[in-house]
């Protein structure tokens, strides 16, 4: 190859063309995937190293973007960058320029495990320690983003399901490093409670990265989830998403709606129980009254049948009875029939010759009149049969 063909550079115009390349063939703005070591701030700059354990490159947050970050990385946080390329032309070096950052899944869930592990052994987190829900709330507190579509959804739901609990929306924010602002509004809220007549609280936030969720896993601010004084629902992301201030709360729900569910009673539902209660409410009355009517009927019968005049009556015919009985027994029935009814001095009667002796008197009663006579012969029955 001829000299003539191969450029010279002194060492300026080298690092200035390789800058110029750079500029011209690399994207101005790109997502780095990265850990975080030996994050450190000089001069109000934040510098860092970058790396994905085979290699690195540094990386540097200028002071002016550093107030407005944010999430701040430790050292080993896994990071999401969005960074742009800054070359020194003067020493041929690379930095990459964050622009923003983000924790990494892998940070995220680190710090839940963390997070969870401590309350649990400190008994925070402990499914026997959850409260109830009240079946009717008075008002609800919702604590959510103003506006979002979590909110609309809520409200919505409170609307259809339960109008007559009021629905007390308290704006929060719900991304970022926001636990100090969202502890703040909780602890006003608690001491206002019994003035505000809150029965429960739903902390809610929509749909979004695990990574944007992150904020939900503070301590700080679940312990103070944990120290409210009302039942506290939570309605934070997905169905699959879970938290640790899901952990803490005295009910979990899939999603903002589902908080709302699991808080409000069903309109439909309990206006179907009113009217089951109203038809057995009735159906008890009309028995009652069929009841009381029978008893009733009985009673009048029974009375009817203990009348005096029904009873004087039955006393009557037993009176009539006695006396017909009496007319069909009476000697002088029989007297009149031509029969004689015997007697002796003493005024027995006289039933058996046996019982009398010749030379006895004996007083003899007719139907007419009576006859003294004294017994002249006396023939048994048993002589007569013989003769």
């Amino acid at each position: 190859m001829s000299a003539d063909r191969i450029p010279t550079y002194s060492v300026g115009e080298l690092n200035t063309a390789i800058g110029s390349l750079l500029e011209r063939g690399f994207a101005p703005r790109f997502l780095l995937e990265a850990s975080v070591s030996r994050p450190q701030v000089k001069k109000g700059h934040l510098w860092l190293t970058l790396t994905d354990g085979t290699a690195s490159v540094s990386g540097v947050v200028w002071a002016s973007r550093l107030s407005q970050l944010s999430y701040r990385p430790t050292d080993g946080d896994g990071v999401t960058v969005v960074g742009k390329l800054n070359f020194w032309a003067a020493r041929a070096s690379i930095t990459v320029q964050a622009l923003d950052i983000r924790p990494s899944l892998s940070t995220v869930l680190r710090q839940f495990e963390q997070v969870r592990q401590r309350l649990e052994e400190q008994g925070v987190i402990n499914p026997g320690r959850q409260r109830s829900l009240p079946t009717q709330p008075t008002t609800l507190a919702l604590l959510t983003s103003v506006p979002s579509s979590a909110l609309a959804d809520m409200l919505r739901t409170g609307r259809e399901r339960w109008p007559m609990t009021r629905l007390l929306v308290i704006p929060i924010p719900v991304q970022g490093p926001v636990a100090d602002q969202i502890i703040k509004v909780l602890n006003r809220l608690a001491e206002r409670c019994d003035a505000l007549a809150v029965d429960g609280l739903v902390l809610a936030r929509g749909g979004g990265s695990r990574e944007d969720l992150a904020v939900f896993d503070d301590e700080g601010l679940c312990r103070c989830l944990a120290q409210f004084p009302r039942p506290v629902v939570t309605g934070i992301g997905h169905e699959d998403d879970l938290t640790i201030a899901d952990l803490v709360a005295d009910h979990r729900a899939a999603t903002p709606t589902a908080a709302m569910v699991a808080c409000l009673p069903d309109r439909d539902s309990a206006e179907r129980s009113l009217q089951n209660r109203r038809q057995r409410i009735k159906d008890l009355v009309g028995w009652r009254i069929t009841r009381d009517r029978q008893r009733l009927n009985d009673r009048r019968t029974l009375l009817a049948q203990q009348s005096p005049l029904k009873r004087l009556r039955q006393l009557q015919d037993d009176l009539h009875q006695k006396r017909d009985l009496l007319r069909a027994l009476s000697p002088s029935r029989w007297l009149q029939r031509g029969l004689a009814l015997l007697t002796n001095d003493a005024g027995e009667a006289l039933s058996a010759v046996t019982s009398i002796k010749v030379g006895d008197r004996i007083m003899v009663q007719m139907n007419d009149g009576e006859l003294e006579t004294d017994v002249q012969i006396i023939r048994p029955a048993s002589h007569q049969s013989k003769s």
